[in-house]
């Protein structure tokens, strides 16, 4: 990777805290292509731009100060679709978990982390949360938040999804026992790399009870139904392993599943 075409893209502020390993992906989609320095770096600006920044907004990169969970949940639009269900969302898919404990392990996290108290209230269980995410403002966002509310048991990381080692470390150094989630990351992480979906959850799988996955099923804002249902990974899954719940809520369809 150019030094200098890597440094040019992560100079502009909303891309200045993405994983090197993610950045580095992104210019080599278009290296191989006979582009100018100048349409190299706009073109993975794009890239980087639609895979980032779809599921994000301007006022959460600002100061949210002392706001509360939903009022900045209501300002991201993937939690804000979300934010009506989250309690039936993680009945169904903590339902059955044995022990007074558990680890979520929440990747490509978002501000995810900020439901936290819908976990504990669903479950009726102590949480361990580490949430995984790539955007480091988001990163900032959810421990500053935890740090306000006096949540000790739950931590933000700021780390790439593609770092598979190291994602597996991680998870590793959890309390059994670990549910992983992968809410609305397999688009992103294919059109980073083809089939990149299928081999994270194959390596992960051992290290987790349990993994809670969903997709879209209608676009964000417009509510229209998509015609891809993500068939492939849904076939993936129901072949690889054991479905204990497939549910559709809010315009996103869940898979949970474990071990066979």
């Amino acid at each position: 990777m150019d030094k200098e075409i890597y440094e040019k893209i992560t100079a502009k502020k909303e891309f200045s805290q993405l994983p090197k390993k993610d950045v580095q992906l992104a210019i080599e989609k278009f290296e191989k292509k006979d582009l100018n320095e100048y349409q190299l770096v706009k073109l993975t600006r794009n890239f980087l731009r639609k895979i980032y920044s779809s599921f994000t907004s301007r006022k959460l990169l600002g100061d949210v100060g002392k706001k509360d969970a939903e009022w900045i949940l209501n300002k991201h639009k993937s939690t804000k679709e979300r934010l009506p269900f989250y309690g039936e969302i993680y009945g169904k898919s903590f339902f059955g978990v044995k022990g007074k404990e558990f680890s979520v392990i929440d990747l490509g996290a978002g501000i995810n982390g900020l439901t936290y108290k819908f976990m504990e209230k669903s479950s009726g269980k102590k949480i361990n949360y580490v949430g995984v995410e790539a955007i480091g403002q988001l990163v900032e966002l959810m421990n500053n938040f935890f740090k306000s509310k006096g949540i000790k048991n739950a931590t933000a990381i700021h780390e790439s999804l593609f770092e598979l080692e190291k994602i597996k470390n991680l998870i590793k150094k959890q309390v059994k026992p670990r549910i992983t989630l992968l809410f609305k990351v397999i688009d992103s992480l294919e059109d980073m790399e083809r089939d990149y979906s299928k081999k994270l959850i194959q390596e992960i799988m051992p290290l987790s009870n349990r993994i809670v996955l969903s997709f879209a099923t209608k676009s964000l804002g417009r509510r229209s139904k998509f015609s891809a249902q993500r068939n492939w990974i849904v076939k993936f899954i129901n072949e690889n392993f054991k479905v204990i719940e497939d549910f559709e809520l809010g315009g996103e369809r869940y898979l949970v599943f474990e071990k066979r």
